[in-house]
C-alpha cells in the first residue's frame, strides 16, 4: 500500500504501519485559515507615481484549529506530524471547503509558458474561487496549488501564474486539490485538560518542488 502523505482527516486515514486508505481517522477541523502570501515592492517616483512588482514566490499559509480530542483521535495527527520532523519532510493538506467542489476534473486543451495566469480548458460548471492543482504527466513535480479568479468561454484565470509550464495533457484536479506543505515550526506541542482532552492547533506553509 501507498504510504500515507496526507494530513490525516475523516477523509485519508492512515494504518499504524502509516499506509493510506484504512486504519484511523484523523480528526475533522475547528476552523481553518488560508492566506494568499504574495510580497510586492512598493516604490514611488517624485511625482508621485506608484512603481510596483512582484518581490517573492507566491504562497499559500494556512493555520488549523481543532476541537478538543480523545487520545484515539489525537494520536493519528500528532504521530504524523512527529514523523515529517518540524520543518524538515513536505507533506500535503486537504482543506474540506475545496474537497468535492462539485467540480469534474479537467483536462488542459493548450500548453502553458510559466508564469501564464491563463489555462485553457473546457470551462463548464468551473467557479470563482475554485482550488486545483495541476497533474502533469510530463512534469510530476508540478506541486503548486492554484485558484480560479476569472472563469471565460475557453479558458481560466489563476492566481498565482504558472510555477512552471504545462503540457497540453495536464489535468486539472479540482477532487481534491492537496496543498504541499512543511510545518512552519519544529516544535509541536499540545496541552491535556482535566477531562484528559488534548488541544492543539497546526500552521503550515506551502512548498514546491
Amino acid at each position: 500500500m501507498a504510504i500515507q502523505n496526507i494530513l490525516p482527516d475523516p477523509y485519508h486515514l492512515i494504518s499504524p504501519a502509516g499506509d493510506a486508505g484504512s486504519g484511523a481517522t484523523g480528526p475533522g477541523f475547528a476552523s481553518v485559515k488560508l492566506s494568499s502570501n504574495q510580497p510586492i515592492m512598493r516604490d514611488r517616483t517624485n511625482s508621485g507615481r506608484l512603481v510596483s512588482r512582484v518581490s517573492a514566490y507566491h504562497k499559500w499559509d494556512i493555520s488549523i484549529g481543532y476541537n478538543p480530542m480523545t487520545k484515539a483521535e489525537f494520536d493519528p495527527v500528532y504521530t504524523f506530524l512527529l514523523h515529517k520532523q518540524g520543518t524538515l519532510k513536505p507533506f500535503f493538506v486537504s482543506l474540506p471547503q475545496y474537497r468535492d467542489q462539485g467540480i469534474t476534473d479537467r483536462t488542459v486543451t493548450a500548453s502553458a509558458v510559466a508564469g501564464s495566469t491563463t489555462v485553457a480548458c473546457t470551462t463548464t460548471s468551473i467557479i470563482v474561487g475554485a482550488l486545483l492543482r495541476i497533474n502533469d504527466p510530463s512534469d510530476s513535480s508540478h506541486t503548486k496549488t492554484y485558484m480560479v479568479n476569472r472563469v471565460g468561454a475557453s479558458s481560466i484565470t489563476i492566481t498565482p501564474g504558472l510555477a512552471k509550464a504545462i503540457s497540453s495533457s495536464a489535468v486539472l484536479d479540482f477532487t481534491d486539490p492537496t496543498i504541499k506543505v512543511i510545518q512552519t515550526a519544529d516544535v509541536q506541542e499540545y496541552s491535556l485538560n482535566t477531562e484528559n482532552l488534548y488541544s492543539f492547533s497546526l500552521k503550515l506553509e506551502e512548498v514546491n518542488n
